[in-house]
Order: C-alpha cells, then sequence, then structure tokens
C-alpha cells in the first residue's frame, strides 16, 4: 500500500487538477531519476483522449478519458522510457538496483559489509554470528578476544519478497547463487567485554585487517541491567529493528532485564526487543520478578477494570480470540487459591493456569464474540485491564445507530498527498470529500461522527491514534484509496480493501469489504491483516478501507464520478449501521 509521491514529468508541463480533457501529457509516477528493485515499472499518467500516447514507439491502452498506467520490465542499470503525444514528449528515466552487491575487486573487504555492524551484547553460551563479503577464493576469519572464528563462503542465498509482495502477488522466496558472502558462529561462555572483532582477509598469498565498527560483550547473568518503560506505550518487537514484527505494547513503567543489547536496542528478558529510547535503564540487584495471588474485578462507567495486584510491573501481552482474551504475565508465580467474579456484563468466567514457571496465563471467557476495544496499564505495580461494554445506543432495529459516537479518518493531509491519479489529483482530496459525505449519512441516521481532520492541513498518526484512544468511539474507520508498490500492474488491479490488526476489528472490516462490493458490484481487492498505524488502536474496533485504486485508469473514473462518490457513502453508511444492527442482536 505504498503511497505515490512523485509528480515529474521532462519536456512538458505538469497541470495537477482533476480536469481531464484539456490537459496536456503529462506522468505522475515514476518521479525523476527514480531507482528501484522490481523487475518492472508502471508509467501512470494521462493525455487528451483523442489520438495515441506512445511508448518508445508503440500506442498503450488508455481509457475512455485517456488516462494510462502500463507496466514495462526494467533490466538491471539504466532504463529510458520516451512518451510521445502529438507534439509533446516526456522521458522518464529509471534505474533498476541489483538486489546483491558485487564482490570486491582486490584484497579489500566490502564497503559496510563488516558484521556486527553495531555494538552488541549476549549472555554467556549464546551463538554470536559474523559475516562480511570479500573476494571470491580467499580466506577470512575473525579475531575475537583470543579465539579465531572461520567465516566460511555461502554459495546461495533464499531471498525472501518483502511484505509488500502480499499486495502484488509475487510472494514466492527467490534462491540466488552468491559470491562474495563469508558467514561464521562462535559462543562465549564467559562474560567479558570482547572489544572490536578484528576481520583478517587472506588472497593470493597477501592479508589485511580490518577492525570490526561494533564491539561485543558477553553479560554476566548476575548482574544484568533494568530496562524500566517509560513511552506511555513502549513498542516492543520480535528483534533489534523497527523491520521486526511488533508484541503488544508494554505499559509505562513496565521493569524486566536487559538480556542482549544490539545498538541502541534492547532485548528484554521475556523475549522482545525495545528501544532504548523508550526506556530508562539502571542497575538492579535481582532480575525483576512477582508473585501473584488473587486478582479483583470492578465496573467502571463503560467498562470491566480487572486489577492484577504486582510486585514489580512485569511484561505482559494480550491475545484476543473468539469470545476470549488472553491475559500473559511473564516473570510471574502464581500463588492464587481465590478469585472473585460476580456476574458480569462482559465476562463469562476467567480461566488461569501456571504456563510455564516464570509465566501465568489468564483467560476471559466473554459472552459476546465481538469485543469493543481494552486498555492495559500499570497503577503503581499493580496492572489495570480495561475492557470496555458494548457501546450504548437505541437498542432497536429502527436507529442502531442513534448515539453511536463513530470517528472517520480522512487520511492524509496536507503535505501528505498520498496516492495520485492519473492527472495527479491527490488522494487527500478524494479521502476528505468521501469522508465528509459518510459523516453526513451517519449523523442522519442518529450517530455522533468525530473526525480527525475537516479540512486540508497535516495530522500525524501518531495524533489520529491519540484521538481514537481519546474519544473511545464505538468504532474508528479510516477512508483510504490505494495504489501499489513498484513491480505491481496498475492497469489490471482495482477493487476495494478492507485492513484490520486488533481481532476485535476483524468482524467489522469483513463485513464492510463483503458489502461495499456487492452493494456497489466492486471488484475484491481483499481483506487483510496488516500492521498500520490507524488498525493498531486497541481503544476500539478500528479500520482501514481502501475504496479503489487511483493509479488504475478506469478505477479512476469511478472514483472522481460525484454520482458514484455519492453511492460509495450511501453504501459505507447502511454498511456500518447494518453491521451494529446485527451486532446488537448477538449481545
Amino acid at each position: 500500500m505504498r503511497k505515490l509521491l512523485g509528480l515529474v514529468a521532462t519536456g512538458t508541463v505538469i497541470v495537477s487538477s482533476s480536469a481531464r480533457a484539456e490537459q496536456p501529457l503529462s506522468v505522475v509516477y515514476p518521479p525523476a531519476e527514480h531507482q528501484t528493485t522490481a523487475n518492472q515499472i508502471f508509467l501512470i499518467g494521462t493525455a487528451p483522449p483523442q489520438g495515441n500516447v506512445l511508448v518508445n514507439g508503440k500506442a498503450i491502452v488508455r481509457s475512455q478519458a485517456g488516462h494510462f498506467a502500463p507496466s514495462f520490465p526494467l533490466k538491471v542499470g539504466e532504463n529510458l522510457f520516451t512518451l510521445y503525444y502529438q507534439n509533446q514528449q516526456v522521458q522518464i528515466k529509471v534505474k533498476r538496483l541489483p538486489t546483491t552487491e558485487a564482490p570486491p575487486v582486490g584484497l579489500a573487504f566490502g564497503k559496510d559489509s563488516l558484521i556486527p555492524a553495531v555494538d552488541i551484547a549476549r549472555v554467556p553460551g549464546e551463538v554470536i554470528c559474523f559475516g562480511a563479503t570479500a573476494p571470491a577464493k580467499a580466506t577470512v576469519n575473525v579475531r575475537l578476544g583470543d579465539r579465531t572464528i572461520p567465516l566460511l563462503p555461502q554459495s546461495q542465498n533464499v531471498q525472501l519478497p518483502p511484505n509488500s509482495a502480499a499486495l502484488t502477488g509475487q510472494d514466492k522466496p527467490a534462491t540466488e547463487s552468491i559470491a562474495g558472502k563469508y558467514q561464521g558462529c562462535a559462543t562465549a561462555l564467559q562474560p567479558a567485554d570482547l572489544g572490536q572483532p578484528e576481520f583478517q582477509l587472506t588472497l593470493n598469498g597477501q592479508t589485511t585487517k580490518q577492525l570490526g565498527t561494533g564491539k561485543v560483550t558477553i553479560l554476566s547473568p548476575l548482574q544484568l541491567e533494568i530496562a524500566e518503560v517509560t513511552a506511555d506505550s513502549g513498542v516492543a518487537r520480535t528483534g533489534a529493528s523497527t523491520d521486526n514484527s511488533r508484541l503488544t505494547p508494554l505499559p509505562k513503567g513496565t521493569q524486566a532485564a536487559i538480556t542482549g543489547r544490539e545498538g541502541e536496542w534492547l532485548r528484554l528478558d521475556y523475549g522482545g526487543w525495545i528501544n532504548s529510547n523508550e526506556t530508562r535503564v539502571f542497575k538492579g540487584v535481582v532480575p525483576p520478578t512477582s508473585i501473584i495471588r488473587s486478582i479483583r474485578a470492578r465496573q467502571v462507567p463503560g467498562a470491566t477494570e480487572v486489577v492484577f495486584p504486582l510486585q514489580v510491573p512485569v511484561p505482559v501481552s494480550v491475545q484476543q480470540g473468539n469470545s476470549t482474551l488472553t491475559l500473559t504475565l511473564y516473570n510471574t508465580t502464581a500463588q492464587t487459591d481465590i478469585i472473585r467474579l460476580d456476574d458480569d456484563p462482559l465476562i463469562s468466567r476467567l480461566d488461569w493456569q501456571q504456563v510455564v514457571p516464570n509465566r501465568v496465563q489468564y483467560t476471559f471467557n466473554l459472552k459476546s464474540a465481538q469485543q469493543w476495544g481494552y486498555k492495559l496499564r500499570y497503577d503503581g505495580t499493580s496492572l489495570v485491564l480495561s475492557l470496555r461494554h458494548p457501546p450504548k445506543g437505541d437498542r432497536g432495529r429502527s436507529k442502531p445507530l442513534s448515539g453511536m459516537k463513530i470517528l472517520l479518518d480522512p487520511g492524509h493531509g496536507g503535505k501528505e498527498l498520498g496516492s495520485k491519479g492519473p492527472t495527479g489529483y491527490p488522494e487527500k482530496d478524494i479521502n476528505l470529500l468521501v469522508s465528509k459525505l459518510v459523516r453526513a449519512q451517519l449523523v442522519a441516521k442518529g450517530a455522533i461522527v468525530y473526525m480527525t481532520r475537516e479540512e486540508d492541513k497535516d495530522v500525524s498518526l501518531s495524533d489520529r491514534v491519540a484521538i481514537i484512544d481519546k474519544l473511545e468511539p464505538a468504532i474508528a474507520v479510516s477512508i483510504h484509496y490505494n495504489a501499489l508498490p513498484d513491480g505491481g500492474d496498475a492497469m489490471k488491479t482495482k477493487g476495494i480493501a478492507a485492513f484490520w490488526y486488533n481481532s476485535q476489528a476483524h468482524s467489522l472490516a469483513l463485513f464492510m469489504h463483503n458489502y461495499l462490493v456487492k452493494e456497489l458490484n466492486r471488484p475484491s481487492y481483499g481483506v487483510y491483516w496488516n500492521n498500520l498505524a490507524l488498525t493498531r488502536p486497541t481503544t476500539a474496533p478500528s479500520v482501514l478501507l481502501e475504496l479503489g485504486f487511483m493509479i488504475n485508469p478506469t478505477e479512476f473514473e469511478w472514483i472522481t464520478n460525484q454520482k458514484e462518490q455519492q453511492k460509495l457513502a450511501n453504501a459505507i453508511a447502511d454498511g456500518i449501521n447494518l453491521w451494529f444492527s446485527q451486532s446488537q442482536q448477538t449481545q
């Protein structure tokens, strides 16, 4: 779902307007001197519908209004595309980059190829791996402390497709032969500051040495530092980079021992990694662990709060299921003999178990399959889990949205244009236009509607999420229009898609996708679990709708048709209304 931001043409003037017939030949994507690793590229643009547009001498297919989005293969290196329309010409240069680097020539390591590239810390006995790029048929090793570790040549590399490949269907791993890659691993059994590894390369009887940029430290298990989360919601991940998947955010105050470091990233003892900027680090006498005895539930306006008294704010995770919510407390041992849970509007039963010696799991069996949101916070050392009750409204079928708070998020705005259609018309404008049409329909059905923006202005993703968390609407719907990453087919790809992240939003995403596709007789692009800022909020079921492809020439004509815009807005409001009606009947 990468948005297209380039607006470039060489040899002509681009008019960024939704007006079509008077517009000269223009190309809005790719931008000038574009670089990509994709094996093909699409050219998005428009020209008056009369006559032909030629690309490198061949006529291309266009929509009735004259829009185009043909795809062309790319060779590694420079690719030149020359577009002609009558007496107008546009040239686009695209450079395809290789996915693997060629090995260096001569007695030298590849630039920035020595691994680890940053300071790392591990516990005794843990595997530490090293890597380098060097000429083929060289002998490569690493000197670390008093040990010499051989690095062996690697003949093959399995290249995984990017996450965006799920959007283009090009999701098969590629096995490629590689030359010049050397890797090796070792372990260290005693705590020590081993310093910078020294890499040695021997080729044709000559030898060169180079110090690595990252230092290696082996931590003492008896003297581990402690990290305390200082961010309101610490981002925990499966590894030491933002490329790694997110885990359940850690509430402010969470404490855990640090069992590894990698640059600015800290590995906590329960397995998650967190950026050190979201923590404070201090020396600990003992690793933070807790026992837990009884817990209690209490009613507050609109929610059930469950309080877990602990000695230390430990790491936690949440997993939503069908009519269940499972909370896991790490570094915790149960001494539980009694739990009181009176008849609750949300919870039918609570089960718990000591999964392993330092991990306790609580499973809330819920009275309804639809969950409406939750929050986690530490109050001192006590964890408070707040489970939202179903939103109140007119329980009758005539006006199920009466009094319901609904948040609409018109995507992008201000400097953030989003994707652009063949004319250069920006997604941010159509997002706002359709959101206002949807708002009018929802208000007519009795809903109380909030919007993250009502004009063309910048609103950060964090601010949008903060609005959801503050308002706690019944649902949040983010309105967008789609584009494709390089390598996709802009002419063939079209349709409506829905995206969700937390299980509580799956029903809404699936229902809205199916309803819009059927009622509007539009193509389906699918329903996706997706790690997006506007799908991640836990305080309410939050979905993101991609209502069509800005870059598809024919779908763009549907997108910019005023009558179709109103039909779409009506269908979105009707779908939300029907989903609420059906959800209320199951409560």
